[in-house]
Order: C-alpha cells, then structure tokens, then sequence
C-alpha cells in the first residue's frame, strides 16, 4: 500500500518477544530508549555551496540524508480582468489568491490586480509576503516542487509518493511559505526542494526527510530586494545581507527581545517537522519506532507539527496521517502442540499438562502464538497521543522536538 512500511522479516516467535517486551511498563524497547525518546542524530547545516539552503542528517543506525534546497526567480501568470471580477471560476480565484489550492480550471490569475475597495477583494501582500498583520499574503501552492530520491526506489515508487505527500501536505498546511515567495504581481521565488538520501533506508525513513526538510529550510536565504513595486526584481549582490526564508532569533534572548521589528518580517509559524508515533498496545505509545517496534506495531501514526519560532511551546498539529504498519503483512504463528513441523514433541507436551496443573502453577493462561493486528487507532488513544505531543509544559514531545532542532546552528 502507498503508506506502508517495509516488510518484516521476523519470525513468528521473535514478534511476539519483541511485543511482549513492549507491552511492559515501563515499555523495554530493543535500543534501551526511553518511550518518548528520540534516536541520537548528527545535523549540519549550510553544506552545499550553490544552494540557498541546505544541511545534512545522519542517524545513529547510519541512515543519512542530504536536503537541498534551491530558489529561482520565475514571472507570475497572468490573466485579463475588469471592475466587475475576475474572468474564471471567482472561488478557485480566491483559493489560488490566498495559497490554498492549485489553480485547476480557469484562467490563472494576477496577483494582487483587485482594488482595495471592491467588496471579495484582499489586499496584496507586502513587499516580503506578508500583510500588514503579519499574516501570510497572496501565494501559489505551485511555486514549491519537492522530489525524495531513494536508492532502490523508483521516483513513483508509492512508499516515495507517500512520502512526499505527507511532507508536502505539512509545508504548505498554513500557506506561509507561499506567501513568502511572492515579490510583486508579476514576478515570485519558485522554490525547489531536493531530498537524497544516501544510504537504503533501516526503517521507515520519514522521520528522517522531515528533519533534513526543516533543517534545510531554517538554513534557506533569498536575496535582499531592491527593486520596489511592480518593477522588473532587482536584487543586492550581497549573500549576508540576505534574509532568511524563516526568520528566527536565538532562544537564548529574552522574551521580550524576541519581538521582530514588523510584522511582516514575523512568520506565523517555522517549518513543519513530521513525527512519527506507533502504538503496540492501549497502553504503550512509542516515539520514533524503530523497525523492530515498527514490525509489532497495532497502529502507526505521521503527525506534523509546527510553532512560531519566537515561542517553540506554541505547538500546533498541521495535519495527521495513518501508516500500514508492516505487522499487518507478518506470519501468524503457531504453537509447537499445533505443529506438526514438531513431529509431536509439542503435541505430546501439551496434552500432559491438564487445567489443573496450570493453576498450581499460578494460574496461568494458555500461551497464545504471534498474529497480525487489525483494524486501527481508537478516539481515546489518538487523543492522548496529541496530549503528548501538544503538552506545552516541560516534557511535551513536540515542544523538544522543535527546541531541540532550534538548537541546531545555521549558518
């Protein structure tokens, strides 16, 4: 299925070792990691000379990833209007306007040709992409490409398009980043992200893109302006003068030095990261599976989240998306009394043991062999997952998450 993991391998009885183990509390998990504990990472930012924006993750199995991320300068699409509206569809007008779609049917539009006065009409963003208020101006979704390049794996692989939808689907959630590309109403940044990873991946790699992905992007810069207006772009020779496509500033700072000298230049939120969450029982929730865990798991879950980056524990979940775990592929086991691969050794054992000596022996229950779950993630359980990862105080998942990736010099 598009959203599946790679299939396990494991046997039978190593499947239900591995799940018992992590049906435990505390959960006793293959690499001794904490239930909430993410795998220890190597990140750098800025490697690639003749890009905008770039870094470089590697965990600690040896899975690694390159992000590169390149900005051109491309001329916006146009189409004829008049004071009674713009000629086409006036909804995919408006949705296109304010980044939240495609731009399907219809003629493309103009951005930013309606008056100020004209009642449906929005203002165009500022001279950065921004309104006055901070919030994101015109955009199109179709200035941003992403591709993931797999070793092994094909461009329409569907494990690469799962991924690369889940990624894209989280970028441009709240269409900031759109909004930031537009320059004028002729011209915008048309925004090209490339993720390679270097090594076939040990486990579901998602985790992985998505670190690279915001890494690459806090690092990303687009030439100062100097044209103003509707002009043909002109912009500043020099790299250093140019600004970051997220803006942040050091967490170390004061509170209330934090604040950006205009709104404009204050995104509303940072770049998304993509968490990746399994569940092997009710009571059992694991941050960052490993593909053991993931080979056991009854339910996997991608939740993308994002925070202004003046205040990393304002955590908001940009979208959620369920996996196939692979355990739904694994091998049903079977006990050595109903095998008959055990030339009846087992069989024999079994029928010697009566109901009466498996209560002197404390009452246990007959064993049961390994087999596939099914079905999906309850309401109560998805509930307290977003507890964890929304919880703002001192140990919610997300708020370290993204402290710790704001952590990460760039360059």
């Amino acid at each position: 299925m598009p959203g599946q993991t790679t299939i396990s391998l494991i046997s039978p009885a190593e499947l239900s070792y591995l799940h018992t183990s992590l049906t435990l509390q505390p959960p006793i998990r293959p690499d001794a990691r904490l239930a909430t504990q993410f795998r220890p990472l190597l990140a750098e930012t800025s490697i690639l000379p003749a890009t905008n924006g770039s870094s470089r993750v590697c965990f600690a199995d040896g899975t690694e990833a390159i992000v590169g991320v390149k900005a051109e300068v491309e001329r916006t699409k146009r189409v004829k209007q008049n004071r009674e509206g713009i000629k086409g569809d006036a909804g995919d007008v408006k949705k296109r306007a304010l980044g939240g779609g495609g731009g399907g049917g219809g003629e493309d539009v103009e951005m930013g040709e309606v008056d100020e006065g004209e009642s449906g009409g929005a203002r165009v963003g500022g001279r950065d992409g921004y309104n006055a208020d901070g919030s994101a101006g015109y955009g199109d979704l179709s200035w941003i490409e992403l591709n993931i390049d797999i070793p092994g794996q094909r461009d329409d692989d569907p494990l690469t398009v799962a991924m690369a939808s889940i990624l894209g689907e989280a970028l441009l959630a709240t269409g900031a980043i759109a909004g930031r590309l537009f320059i004028n109403r002729f011209w915008h940044w048309r925004l090209y992200i490339d993720i390679l990873v270097l090594s076939p991946p040990l486990t579901y790699p998602l985790p992985l893109l998505s670190i690279s992905t915001h890494l690459a992007l806090l690092s990303t810069r687009l030439p100062a302006l100097v044209s103003q207006g509707d002009e043909d772009p002109f912009f500043n020779d020099d790299w250093e003068a140019s600004p970051f496509l997220y803006y942040r500033l050091p967490l170390s700072q004061p509170q209330s030095k934090q604040r950006l000298r205009s709104p404009s230049q204050r995104p509303p939120l940072g770049p998304p990261a993509t968490l990746l969450v399994a569940s092997v029982s009710p009571q059992t929730i694991l941050f960052d599976p490993s593909r053991e865990e993931l080979a056991v798991a009854d339910a996997v879950l991608a939740i993308s989240i994002a925070a202004p980056l003046d205040d990393p524990k304002a955590v908001q979940v940009l979208s959620i998306r369920t996996i196939d775990p692979p355990s739904r592929n694994s091998t049903f086991g079977v006990l050595d009394s109903e095998n008959p691969a055990t030339l009846g050794v087992g069989a024999g054992m079994g029928a010697a043991r009566s109901t009466g000596e498996a209560k002197k022996e404390g009452g246990m229950k007959k064993d049961k062999p390994w087999s596939p779950p099914q079905g999906g993630m309850k309401r109560g359980l998805l509930m307290r997952v977003l507890g964890m990862v929304l919880r703002e105080e001192e140990g919610g998942v997300g708020r370290e998450v993204l402290e710790g990736l704001a952590m990460v010099e760039v360059d």
